[in-house]
């Protein structure tokens, strides 16, 4: 296997997670306007751990049936030839996302970074941006915590309040916080769309976003699409490099390494 190239700003031996990170400071100094977020996911490396997942739902305390980042398991080949692959799938992070136009309340909009979000405020449920979406990148927050219909037990109360109160914390998602519970207003995601932002808030703060940090194998790069010397620049313009359903239009920021 072919080590993945490294950015001229890399220093030898140096992780690839102190590079990555340097690379988001020298971004963050730019205005949002002349960045362009992407990722690449190195498939060769991808081992199916679900760090990532896991990390990202720990992260974002994403419910059950909310999965912002989930590795599909795929068989490749025909009997008797045939390897198992794996592919995480986060937000594709389209230049033309099929996703924004169709809300009819504009509550999805794209940043000038390309980051596409949504406002739980604004967000009337009605799924059609689930719908629109053709990477299955969009899922729906119907209002239930993992700790729902648990049994309580006398030894087990405690544990359980404690549980219920840190599914339901404030949290912050995509910058702006929020209680998490039905009716309270401003910004809930229950009964709305939700999806993957990169880790927005994590981004504020200089860090990288959980599933990069999280990963075992070192198979996810993130960074500056506009910087000529970054990983993910480097990586993307790699000859295995593909974009997934590119005769769609819809120009995803994020690259598979296959």
């Amino acid at each position: 296997m072919p080590a993945p190239p490294f950015s001229v700003s890399a220093e030898a031996n140096e992780d690839v997670l102190v590079t990555m990170q340097r690379e988001l400071q020298r971004a963050l100094r730019k205005p949002r306007s002349e960045r362009r977020w992407g990722m690449v996911i190195d498939t060769r490396k991808c081992v199916a751990c679900s760090s990532c997942t896991v990390g990202c739902v720990m992260e974002n305390a994403l419910p059950p049936g909310v999965v912002y980042r989930p590795v599909i398991d795929m068989e490749v080949g025909t009997y008797p030839n045939v390897t198992r692959k794996f592919l995480p799938r986060p937000c594709m992070q389209c230049e033309n996302p099929p996703c924004v136009p169709v809300c009819p309340v504009e509550a999805t909009w794209k940043r000038s970074d390309g980051i596409i979000q949504i406002d739980y405020a604004a967000c009337i449920g009605c799924r059609y941006c689930i719908t629109a979406c053709p990477y299955q990148a969009r899922t729906f927050d119907f209002g239930e915590n993992w700790t729902d219909n648990a049994a309580q037990g006398s030894e087990g109360v405690l544990a359980l309040d404690a549980a219920s109160k840190y599914e339901t914390r404030p949290s912050y998602d995509w910058g702006t916080k929020w209680e998490r519970a039905e009716g309270i207003i401003p910004e809930s995601p229950v009964g709305n769309a939700r999806k993957c932002t990169f880790c927005v808030p994590r981004l504020a703060e200089g860090l990288l976003p959980m599933c990069v940090t999280t990963c075992l194998g070192r198979a996810t790069f993130f960074g500056d699409l506009n910087d000529p010397h970054s990983l993910v620049s480097e990586l993307s313009a790699s000859p295995n490099a593909i974009r997934l359903k590119e005769e769609l239009g819809t120009h995803p920021k994020v690259y598979y390494l296959m």
